[in-house]
């Protein structure tokens, strides 16, 4: 399996260069993608893919960690907060800003994630200012980083609202978190269905996770 995810990666072997916005990332797997057609890249493959490698023993002077935390890096705006993908715009999903793409919570933790499991340290810069963003903007019920109101943006605020849970309750675990009360049976459902957090398999995992990681 570490065969096969270093096998995937955006690397110079499969023809990417450091130049290029995917390298150093992971997508969605499958075939092996060459340049110039990288499809879907983005950050939170990317850090699931490094947490995988980080705990089958890679470490962090492999090539693999290397490339990757180039990919990191270009997804880290100024702020200190990350956006999603480098590669495809659109999927950034709180939209663009004057410098690139605005950060917003679920990708800022999913950054900070991974840059720790690429085994960068927490007294590091990049892991710093991600976390100084992530205090200065948590909120305890919904992903910041997003319009209010009725913009097209705002809906992904309460609709990424379990994953941010979970995230953040590894990333920056003393922040405190609201979640809905669970149903009679003990599961956990997002009343907004945006990213299927609406299916409490998917939003009870979730929940889960951010109990037990967060020691609640």
């Amino acid at each position: 399996m570490v065969a096969q995810l270093r096998a995937q990666q955006f690397s110079d072997a499969n023809g990417w260069t450091p130049e290029h916005p995917a390298y150093g990332g992971w997508g969605m797997g499958g075939t092996i993608r060459r340049p110039p057609d990288a499809g879907h890249v983005d950050l939170s493959m990317t850090r699931f893919v490094l947490e995988a490698l980080r705990v089958s023993g890679v470490d962090s002077s492999d090539p693999a960690m290397t490339r990757a935390r180039v990919f990191l890096e270009r997804s880290q705006n100024h702020d200190g907060g990350f956006f999603f993908s480098p590669v495809t715009p659109a999927l950034n999903k709180a939209g663009q800003s004057s410098e690139g793409f605005v950060s917003y919570g679920t990708t800022t933790a999913d950054g900070v994630l991974a840059l720790r499991a690429s085994g960068v340290p927490d007294s590091d810069d990049r892991i710093a200012r991600g976390i100084a963003w992530l205090d200065r903007n948590h909120q305890s019920d919904r992903v910041p980083g997003f319009d209010e109101g009725e913009s097209p943006q705002a809906s992904w605020s309460a609709g990424l609202r379990f994953y941010y849970a979970a995230a953040i309750a590894r990333a920056r675990p003393q922040q405190r978190v609201r979640l809905p009360e669970p149903a009679d049976d003990g599961s956990f459902r997002n009343v907004n269905g945006r990213v299927k957090e609406d299916d409490p398999l998917i939003a009870t995992t979730f929940a889960i996770q951010m109990i037990t990681r967060a020691g609640k």
